[in-house]
């Protein structure tokens, strides 16, 4: 896509392309006993799907209409739960990031959740393809007791394509507060060759997908047996794992050299820790 041409600095006409700019936001409060949407607004390639779901929470399903993210694409999302609501938010398929002619496409989310309220972010995996750029933001508000459950899934590449990643740049930041006081901040940089940063054993022993689950919850030192359980019944095969727990947040990071591995083992995990199913789009 693009639009008219620009004059360059050597007088040659050259074409400006054509960038992403969507927004979309998503209410839900309780009536009647029953978890209902309040609010949708929806703009540029930012959508969201409402599905009728009769055995989960209410569900908002994300939808980037222009089928992937290269530089200087700009999408945000706001979710809000009122008091005792409990909502999944997920996204139709895999997020991808392509290669970028210049700059990074950026990404914000804003989130929260009233007291009582149960906040699921389960986004698909986001695909990062050779020399592309993304810089993402995810603030999260709670209130009381409020739960804050979260997954975000990284992978460099198709394997199954023989893809490499040899030049990415990727900035993740999440920061989750509960009644305003900062409870969890985390930054994830990967800039340069994906292949050789993630190759220590420091970092990602050679995996070139990853997963980090959190889970804010008053509740979350009694919920790391749960969470280790569930790990132990994941099939033998190329993910690695470990869970642990402090102060109201558990956290989970899986790390594997075959996204369809990490996939599955998710799938499993997320089953079994939250008993019950994951919404159907993570199935097609």
């Amino acid at each position: 896509m693009y639009d008219a041409g620009v004059a360059s600095d050597s007088g040659l006409k050259t074409i400006a392309m054509q960038r992403v700019n969507g927004s979309a936001r998503v209410a839900f409060a309780v009536s009647g006993g029953t978890t209902r949407l309040t609010d949708l607004y929806q703009s540029g390639a930012a959508k969201i799907r409402l599905p009728k779901v009769y055995d989960l929470p209410r569900t908002a399903v994300l939808i980037n209409t222009a089928g992937g993210l290269t530089g200087g694409d700009r999408l945000s999302y706001e979710v809000d739960l009122a008091e005792g609501a409990h909502a999944i938010v997920t996204s139709q398929t895999a997020e991808r990031a392509y290669q970028s002619v210049s700059g990074s496409a950026k990404v914000t989310s804003l989130l929260t959740a009233g007291k009582d309220a149960v906040l699921e972010w389960l986004p698909q995996e986001t695909i990062l393809f050779n020399r592309s750029g993304l810089s993402r933001s995810l603030r999260a508000e709670l209130e009381s007791n409020a739960r804050f459950l979260m997954l975000e899934t990284v992978v460099l590449g198709r394997k199954a394509m023989g893809e490499r990643v040899n030049s990415v740049f990727f900035r993740d930041s999440w920061r989750i507060r509960r009644n305003g006081k900062l409870v969890f901040a985390d930054d994830f940089r990967l800039e340069g060759n994906a292949e050789q940063i993630l190759a220590g054993p420091a970092t990602a022993r050679e995996g070139q997908a990853v997963a980090t689950l959190v889970d804010c919850t008053p509740d979350a030192l009694d919920r790391l047996a749960l969470a280790r359980s569930c790990l132990d019944n994941l099939a033998a095969g190329t993910v690695r794992a470990a869970a642990s727990a402090w102060n109201g947040l558990l956290t989970v990071r899986f790390v594997s050299d075959d996204s369809r591995d990490l996939r599955n083992a998710l799938i499993t995990f997320l089953t079994g820790y939250r008993s019950a199913d994951l919404p159907r789009v993570w199935h097609c």
